[in-house]
């Protein structure tokens, strides 16, 4: 198949945040994201536990914005999510509002903490995910204005932050990737921060650095973002995103 879209490249992209994942729940916010695991667990991560979105684990594979389709693997109650963060059974993608070179995630507010100019939807669970269990993040518009030099506050805990939080925030602290319209990008070991994997095709290391409200770390030459294979654009374009929802979230 040709006429690969954005929106697709950044779908795979997504799903290879679960290659080699195992048996653990994949909590993908956004249409892309949820493409992406679903097509992982259709074709390289078989073992993949997703949900249908209220109480139930679903086997099968469905479309995006519709019913889960499929056999019911297990009961779900909004309480047993908690024994799998807690236990590190989970994998969640996040949508920053703002996040910095060393992975510090704001959704709560923009402004000062005491007078915010914009209040969001507050920290909600990104400080338990951020410090329990392996966190990934989703940008669908990679500008100055998500990636910032510092966080108006930190919700999701980045790797600095968890070093000084001690032990405990540090023992199970996992941050993966961040995949954006433009790239995907990582933290460097040791140092902790962002560092750049690769470019979409199409796509620059300086329009990325341009992008980016710091500087990002560059190890030698960029590869591109693979493609997907001819199987997981039928996947995706017939039988998991078939009303081509991805291309409102990344348009082509």
């Amino acid at each position: 198949m040709s006429d690969v879209t954005r929106a697709e490249v950044c779908a795979v992209a997504c799903a290879e945040l679960f290659r080699d994942n195992g048996e653990i729940l994949a909590s993908a916010f956004g249409t892309i994201p949820a493409i992406g695991a679903r097509l992982a667990r259709h074709t390289f991560s078989p073992d993949l536990l997703l949900t249908d979105g209220e109480a139930h684990f679903v086997r099968g594979t469905w479309a995006v914005g519709e019913p889960a389709e499929g056999v019911v693997e297990a009961w779900s109650p909004f309480r047993g999510i908690f024994d799998l963060v807690w236990n590190g059974k989970r994998h969640v993608i996040m949508i920053p509002v703002q996040i910095d070179a060393q992975g510090n995630v704001n959704i709560s507010a923009l402004g000062d903490h005491d007078r915010p100019t914009v209040q969001l939807v507050g920290v909600r669970g990104a400080p338990g995910n951020s410090v329990h269990h392996p966190t990934s993040y989703w940008a669908p518009k990679h500008s100055t204005r998500v990636f910032v030099p510092a966080v108006d506050m930190v919700a999701g805990v980045g790797n600095d932050s968890a070093a000084k939080g001690g032990s405990a925030a540090r023992r199970f602290h996992d941050l993966r990737r961040v995949v954006t319209n433009l790239a995907v990008l990582d933290f460097q070991p040791g140092s902790g921060a962002m560092r750049l994997v690769s470019v979409h095709p199409g796509v620059t290391v300086e329009e990325v650095q341009e992008a980016t409200g710091f500087p990002l770390v560059v190890e030698g030459e960029v590869p591109e973002t693979r493609l997907p294979t001819d199987e997981e654009l039928t996947l995706i374009r017939e039988v998991i995103d078939p009303r081509g929802l991805r291309d409102r979230e990344v348009p082509a």
